[in-house]
């Protein structure tokens, strides 16, 4: 469910105080209009310079976002925006992001952005995953998979990122093709199988357009995927089919009903 926004304006007087000792005083704030995970999300300007400013406050249910957020940050310089501070104050947790140029990744059929998209996920293939506190995959879907022996697919040691949303990836067109897109929204980080960071950009990719098989040819251009035995992918797509079922009938929108009938299509298409 979409958390309700709060402009900057509005937030206690020493917690802008706190911001603008990092940035300075603030000539321009504009919100965002993607992503309503974060009660507070804008990108600012000042005479210093420009920041994507995200944050919760401390009591928030998903408070722990902002603390998986800032302990990754380090480790996923190269795909992700760097964060540049953090304030921690008078009862809010803001995180200050590197602000970078760039729009959301298109991933309908036949759009150019497929194979940045591919390619940034080969890199992400390559990032270590970092010695810090993480989920597992297996722990997050055990509730969603059809037996439990399906579990021993998702398990392993690679870092995912598991929320392929197309507005979590920023594109740049004026950067080096094969290097334009960067990966941002980290709260749901994990660790688990290396493929699956394919396969779930698989379920977004048929919620965008595409057939069941046509996503899983661009899946195959992530090495990784290779390393997936194919019930093992039979396996992913009926917990994902659980996963959104649940999440469409909790909080029934145009995008959730969207994402619940393109895993179902794409469970249909392996069983």
């Amino acid at each position: 469910m979409a958390t309700t926004r709060t402009h900057l304006d509005r937030l206690p007087s020493p917690v802008r105080a706190a911001v603008e000792q990092h940035t300075g005083p603030l000539l321009e704030v504009v919100e965002a209009s993607a992503g309503f995970n974060s009660e507070v999300a804008a990108r600012v300007t000042s005479v210093t310079g420009t920041w994507h400013i995200k944050g919760l406050r401390a009591g928030h249910p998903r408070a722990w976002t902002q603390r998986r957020e800032a302990e990754i940050a380090p480790f996923i310089r190269e795909i992700a925006p760097a964060l540049r501070w953090r304030v921690e104050t008078a009862g809010w947790d803001l995180l200050g992001f590197e602000a970078m140029d760039g729009r959301h990744a298109d991933y309908a059929p036949g759009s150019a952005d497929l194979p940045e998209v591919a390619a940034l996920l080969r890199r992400l293939g390559r990032t270590p995953c970092p010695d810090i506190e993480l989920r597992h995959a297996e722990q997050r879907l055990e509730r969603y998979a059809a037996t439990p022996d399906d579990l021993r697919f998702f398990a392993g040691d690679h870092l995912l990122h598991t929320d392929l949303n197309n507005t979590n990836v920023l594109v740049n067109d004026q950067s080096p093709q094969g290097d334009r897109a960067r990966l941002v929204d980290w709260a749901w980080a994990t660790r688990g199988a290396a493929w699956l960071n394919a396969g779930y950009w698989v379920i977004w990719l048929i919620a965008s357009g595409h057939t069941p098989t046509a996503a899983e040819r661009w899946a195959s251009k992530v090495p990784a995927w290779h390393t997936a035995p194919p019930e093992g992918i039979t396996a992913f797509a009926a917990a994902n089919r659980n996963v959104w079922a649940e999440i469409s009938g909790a909080d029934p929108d145009a995008w959730t009903l969207r994402l619940a009938t393109a895993a179902a299509a794409w469970h249909g298409h392996r069983e």
